[in-house]
């Protein structure tokens, strides 16, 4: 089977394509808690690492089983 065809493996370049639109809307996400009342940006800005973290371990899964 073409591991570009499995949908269990994810594809780098379309996590590349996606990672600066998923940080933006974390950013966006964040602010809004933020504006809301809920708990103040200066708490919550490492979820931006986590998810920057994340793309960026789904991105080397997917180039190592390209």
């Amino acid at each position: 089977m073409n591991p570009s065809n499995n949908p269990s493996h994810p594809n780098p370049s379309l996590l590349r394509s996606i990672r600066g639109p998923v940080m933006l809307v974390t950013l966006g996400t964040l602010f809004m808690i933020d504006h809301s009342g809920g708990a103040s940006f200066h708490r919550t800005w490492p979820v931006l690492l986590i998810v920057l973290g994340a793309l960026w371990l789904a991105e080397y899964a997917g180039n190592r089983n390209a």
